[in-house]
């Protein structure tokens, strides 16, 4: 345990009867609720957490009635930059936001993306500024979006509001509902439910064809066929894999508009110039998927939240298009 440093929150726990049996880590979140897991996992690595004295796994039983000793560091700096950028808000309170993510923007800083993401944005807007908890925002990151997919991504503020929600992920009890307007003339409605994983040979790229103990559901439901050959459908995320409508809907033949990892970009290449897929797709000018629906339960009332993200300028500019071409194609 580290002695002498007056920013240590140190703290003691008498574990009660009803962790009894219970492995360290998930007794000390229940009795730290602002805790995570996870965070709990890492201070026991570090050497901050003793039971009775003694140094232990975070793996060990508890008996009940042994004395937790706690050492809990300050947040070391992120250096993650606080930046003035523009964020739509659908919900915001003390535990959580919902925003509607703008296509183009980063959810998280990373190597090729250091700036102008959301987390920088959050960081301006909550006035937390450049020293930021390292873990506290990207933390806060229940789940993502893709760079190029716009629409309803929730954070949490809180470690609990964090935990309760990705439990919630986990769950499959968080209702996820997108746009996603693809090539071809999808079946009125279906249903996807495949093996999934990481293609063998291109690292970037996820895929059904593959053997894996891990699956994908996605369910769809045709809103809109255009003549031309595009369906704009509504989808809905029974798992949570990455890429994972993209993917789905390209093996079964139906790549989004304008998705150039997927297809959508090549079999638009195939097309005449003024064909209207081709266009619409250029007006969308990315993948055309758009998370317009995310429901869950409040991680602290428990009272069932339901946001939608209003369908972005680029799909409607791309929709014309393709509405415009069926009226003009309509016999009269």
């Amino acid at each position: 345990m580290v002695a002498g440093d007056a920013r240590i929150d140190r703290r003691t726990f008498v574990a009660p009867p009803e962790v009894a049996g219970a492995r360290l880590d998930v007794a000390l979140a229940r009795l730290a609720p602002e805790l995570s897991r996870a965070r709990v996992q890492r201070l026991v690595e570090e050497g901050r957490v003793r039971v009775d004295g003694r140094a232990a796994k975070a793996s060990a039983r508890l008996r009940g009635g042994e004395t937790v000793d706690v050492e809990i560091p300050p947040p070391e700096p992120s250096g993650l930059v606080a930046q003035e950028l523009p964020l739509a808000v659908l919900y915001e309170d003390a535990d959580l936001l919902v925003l509607d993510k703008a296509a183009g923007m980063v959810v998280h800083p990373a190597r090729g993306a250091p700036h102008s993401t959301v987390v920088n944005a959050l960081l301006h807007r909550l006035g937390v500024g450049a020293a930021a908890p390292a873990e506290g925002l990207r933390l806060g990151l229940v789940h993502r979006l893709d760079k190029d997919t716009s629409g309803c991504l929730v954070v949490a503020k809180t470690e609990p509001a964090l935990a309760a929600l990705q439990a919630q992920f986990k769950g499959r009890t968080v209702e996820k509902r997108y746009l996603a307007l693809c090539h071809g003339l999808l079946a009125p409605e279906g249903r996807l439910d495949t093996p999934y994983g990481r293609h063998p040979r291109d690292r970037i790229r996820f895929t059904t064809r593959v053997k894996s103990a891990r699956r994908a559901v996605t369910e769809w439901r045709a809103l809109e066929s255009f003549p031309a050959g595009a369906t704009l459908a509504e989808v809905t995320l029974l798992t949570g894999r990455t890429h994972q409508i993209r993917v789905h809907l390209a093996e079964a033949g139906h790549p989004l508009l304008a998705d150039a990892v997927y297809g959508g970009t090549r079999r638009e290449a195939r097309l005449p110039p003024e064909h209207p897929v081709r266009l619409a797709a250029g007006a969308i000018g990315r993948q055309a998927l758009h998370a317009a629906r995310l429901a869950f339960d409040h991680p602290r009332t428990g009272r069932r939240l339901a946001l939608e993200a209003p369908l972005p300028d680029d799909l409607r500019r791309g929709l014309q298009v393709l509405r415009g071409a069926a009226a003009t194609a309509r016999p009269r």
